[in-house]
């Protein structure tokens, strides 16, 4: 949908592959796939609930999240929504395989996401080996979260929420505390439950004394050991 707007911001705004080495040495062997993406991309604002691409389209970009977030998602034959991933501050998404994006992104906040035009980025990765590795380590990391999504949805509603919590958690280091920008509607699609099933599952995990809920979008981890236990 806004692959058009990200062509030209993208096509004027990132600088010449020959040109990415300079600012970091000699060559682009001692820039990191981060720091690249920073020099070949644009970064776009997004109001929130707009979509970044949709599904089917041509995936000539890659991005990453600046700032907010962002879900990738399939609508399927008989109407309902899957979500497929959730994507926060310094995650990268649109990675494909294919020529065309399998999933449709849009934004779950205001967000400030960073383009980067995919045609560029896999040359660069062609002739530079560490970008390459690091491209291939993102890739796989992306493929395993996938895989054990799919384990997921054959467990329990109870396991399949601790396992979320968890997997949040895990984002946000070093913090029992995790601020959740999606809806509850946004990790029923995403658990296969309904919404029903994940506020009655919350409930009973906060009368466990397994997490707190100051509020809908706060939650606490209280007894990590207990939701590991359910996770299985």
């Amino acid at each position: 949908m806004l692959t058009q707007t990200a062509y030209h911001v993208v096509s004027h705004s990132a600088p010449p592959v020959s040109h990415l080495g300079r600012g970091f040495g000699a060559s682009t062997e001692a820039a990191s796939l981060d720091q690249t993406m920073h020099l070949m991309g644009a970064t776009m604002s997004y109001p929130r609930n707009t979509e970044i691409f949709g599904e089917n389209e041509s995936a000539d970009y890659i991005y990453k999240v600046v700032s907010g977030s962002v879900r990738t998602y399939k609508i399927l034959s008989d109407g309902r929504r899957q979500v497929a991933g959730f994507y926060l501050p310094g995650d990268i998404f649109g990675l494909q395989f294919g020529d065309e994006h399998s999933f449709s992104a849009e934004t779950i906040t205001d967000a400030k996401v960073l383009v980067v035009r995919r045609r560029a980025f896999d040359a660069l990765a062609g002739r530079d080996a560490s970008i390459a590795r690091e491209l291939f380590a993102l890739s796989s990391k992306e493929l395993r979260r996938m895989q054990k999504r799919v384990l997921l949805l054959i467990k329990s509603a109870q396991e399949r929420v601790a396992s979320f919590l968890l997997e949040m958690a895990e984002r946000v280091p070093a913090s029992n505390a995790i601020e959740l920008p999606m809806s509850r509607q946004d990790i029923a699609d995403y658990l296969g439950l309904t919404i029903e099933t994940v506020s009655r599952t919350l409930t009973a995990l906060e009368t466990s004394a397994a997490i707190a809920l100051p509020t809908s979008r706060r939650v606490v981890l209280r007894n990590r050991s207990a939701l590991n236990r359910m996770n299985g």
